[in-house]
């Protein structure tokens, strides 16, 4: 198990450096690539989901204000998937060969509780009967955006992952395939939690006149 950043030492002083005016930009380690390059689709989608992430959370807040410790569990289930996904991004911006020995990785106890987390809130959701619909209520749906932009970061993974040397540690491509199945469960149990109806598919709608 790699040894874990307690406080990382570095300050962001600058936020502009003109490196990067003629599309170009550089990993960790300082290779140089093109930003329209997978590796960098990769960690962009990632960040991109990080953010959907957090405004999930704020939605959460006002969503699920009448059932205070379900929320709080709820909300810190999804920081640690923001730091998780920090970490993963991390990695993805990383060559192999400049892989720093105490570079947070994800780790196979991180899927593991990732998995616990899904089961404990599974275990209490009815059965599913009927694909469902994003709906319900704010939280659901942004749990739902953050659900198929997941699978988009992992679409951009597994590219990447098929060329030659990308070095994509097994245990990311893991992660964010058993993410994607979280934000799905979590929005299902936060509708049980504050009793809202999900919103079940009707493959037989009609348009009303």
């Amino acid at each position: 198990m790699s040894e874990k950043f307690s406080d990382p030492k570095f300050t962001i002083n600058k936020v502009y450096t003109r490196s990067g005016d003629e599309g170009m930009t550089s990993l960790v380690g300082g290779n140089r690539v093109q930003k329209d390059d997978v590796r960098i689709e990769c960690y962009g989608t990632l960040d991109e989901l990080n953010a959907f992430v957090g405004s999930t959370i704020q939605s959460i807040k006002v969503d699920m204000k009448s059932v205070p410790d379900a929320q709080a569990d709820l909300v810190d289930m999804l920081v640690k998937v923001q730091h998780h996904l920090f970490n993963a991004g991390s990695i993805l911006a990383t060559m192999p060969e400049d892989v720093h020995p105490k570079q947070p990785q994800i780790e196979d106890v991180d899927i593991e509780d990732l998995e616990r987390d899904i089961d404990m809130c599974n275990d209490t959701l009815p059965d599913l009967k009927s694909f469902i619909l994003p709906g319900g209520c704010r939280a659901n749906t942004d749990m739902h955006v953050c659900r198929t932009v997941c699978r988009r970061a992992e679409r951009s993974i597994v590219a990447l992952n098929r060329e030659e040397n990308a070095g994509v540690p097994p245990a990311v491509i893991k992660y964010v395939n058993r993410l994607s199945d979280a934000f799905f469960v979590w929005g299902r149990w936060l509708c049980v939690q504050i009793d809202v109806d999900e919103m079940v598919w009707n493959p037989n709608v009609t348009k009303t006149s």
